[in-house]
């Protein structure tokens, strides 16, 4: 029997097999089909302008014209004069409102082919640009090209390509230097690739040339924020807080940078205006009026945007804002920047001792910013304690005859667990406490049960509020017998202030 070797034979299809392909898919409506041929026959034939333009029609029933004009940009640099190329960047420029350019484009393709099978809709964009007044300026034959430049650089920002985002930018800078979108986006690409100093040169240049840009100003914030910057940030939220603007844009950027730093009830305001005013949004408007909603305690319209926002984007379902467990609460007492300021300044020390406190549970104990605001020399001893507490200098309260102290933030810290992250209640119990705890200090109490003596803190607190509080239910909570939840309650009373 003879040894037959048999002969494998590779099928590798070129380019021409998945253009065909694509465009059968394309005709019979099978965009998601056709697609992925037509990225496949990209694939293998790159700088073919059929292919490019066959894409870019595809995109553009899509709707995705700024990735549409990438293609035919491309293509129409291999074909200057290709005719179909032409008239389809008419369509992407008027799909985009860019009508300059939709109107040259539209005239280019009606010289190119005055009776061409797409000279009557050429002719209906020129009417239409006409109609909507278009006066055109020399310049604003590049309105279209910095558009996309743009949309490009916000693509790779999205992708977390910082790098490519900002050679985009820079660019368009660089080209106009007086188009101070780019200039605000390349501060936040700045920004967001850990070039903070150079945002911020870009941010305050930008504020030389327009004292009132409200991008820049947002954009300061969201820095600001996220830097723990506590006094710049002050400063901005309260410039913030009174800017009113008239236009859609500056609406929402101000509402969502608004939300983003926690100021939700101005920022869910400022969103909501713009939702009854007929602005129907993207996906960021409803993510952001939807935090802001619920953390301004408006859960049903928060439901709401998040459903629209689902419909916009199915896979953003399951991550809505009251679902977030494992992240901190932004709109926590303990982490509103004006609330610490006041506290640790103001004239009663047991509203500083409070202050102090809260900033050791606040995203800004690292912050510099607030320990400038406690001049040491001028503290008294007990608030000399709570500063060592946040600039973490152990040694100042870690030795035997403080013990009292260690104690004492103990029993707050029980506390602070029990009503976290900090609402109105929480807010008037401790605040009760450090009334109390302040007047004990002096009396040199030694705080000797800390669960307890939170009990009893936790009881006065509830008691004088609510009917249904009895001592066996809140001894049974803090594990203790009801005659020690007296004993300390009993002690406590002798701390109240008498006013």
């Amino acid at each position: 029997m003879r040894n037959q070797t048999k002969k494998i034979i590779t099928f590798v299809p070129y380019g021409e097999y998945y253009y065909q392909k694509a465009l059968r898919a394309f005709r019979q409506d099978r965009l998601e089909e056709a697609r992925k041929f037509f990225e496949r026959a990209l694939e293998r034939m790159p700088e073919n302008a059929d292919v490019l333009l066959n894409y870019s029609a595809l995109l553009i029933e899509e709707g995705k014209y700024e990735l549409a004009y990438e293609h035919l940009a491309k293509a129409h640099a291999l074909d200057p004069e290709g005719e179909d190329i032409v008239f389809y960047l008419a369509e992407v420029h008027a799909h985009l409102g860019l009508l300059p350019d939709a109107k040259r484009y539209a005239e280019h393709y009606i010289a190119l082919a005055p009776d061409g099978p797409l000279a009557e809709e050429s002719m209906e964009i020129i009417d239409f640009a006409e109609q909507e007044n278009i006066h055109l300026e020399e310049d604003d034959w590049f309105s279209g090209e910095i558009y996309f430049l743009q949309e490009q650089a916000r693509r790779k920002m999205e992708e977390g390509q910082f790098d490519e985002a900002s050679q985009l930018f820079e660019r368009i800078v660089a080209d106009y230097p007086q188009f101070l979108a780019a200039s605000n986006n390349l501060a936040l690409t700045y920004f967001y690739a850990g070039r903070v100093a150079d945002a911020k040169a870009i941010l305050r240049d930008v504020l030389k040339q327009d004292q009132g840009n409200i991008h820049a100003l947002c954009n300061f914030a969201v820095i600001y924020y996220y830097e723990k910057e506590v006094f710049e940030l002050e400063k901005s939220i309260r410039l913030l807080l009174k800017i009113k603007p008239i236009e859609f844009e500056h609406r929402y950027k101000l509402g969502a940078t608004l939300a983003l730093i926690g100021e939700h009830e101005a920022g869910y305001n400022w969103l909501r205006l713009l939702q009854r005013g007929g602005f129907e949004g993207d996906v960021s408007f409803y993510f952001w009026l939807s935090h802001s909603a619920y953390f301004s305690g408006r859960t049903k319209q928060a439901q709401l945007a998040y459903d629209k926002l689902v419909q916009l984007d199915p896979s953003k379902e399951g991550m809505e804002p009251w679902k977030e467990r494992m992240t901190k609460n932004v709109n926590a007492y303990e982490d509103n920047i004006e609330m610490l300021i006041h506290k640790v300044q103001n004239p009663y020390r047991s509203e500083r001792l409070f202050g102090y406190f809260l900033v050791l549970k606040s995203m800004y104990r690292e912050e510099r910013s607030i320990l400038e605001l406690m001049t040491f020399d001028k503290l008294s001893e007990v608030e000399k304690l709570y500063y060592g507490l946040i600039d973490e200098q152990f040694e100042l309260y870690e030795r035997k005859e403080l013990d009292y102290f260690s104690r004492s933030v103990e029993v707050a810290d029980t506390l602070y667990t029990k009503y976290a992250p900090l609402k109105k209640e929480g807010i008037h119990l401790l605040q009760m406490w450090f009334a109390l705890c302040d007047v004990a200090y002096d009396q040199h109490y030694l705080f000797k049960n800390p669960n307890a003596i939170a009990a009893a803190a936790d009881y006065m607190y509830q008691s004088s509020r609510y009917n249904h509080v009895t001592k066996k239910a809140i001894a049974e909570e803090y594990d203790i017998a009801p005659a020690t939840l007296t004993k300390y309650v009993n002690e406590l009373i002798e701390f109240l202030p008498i006013f």
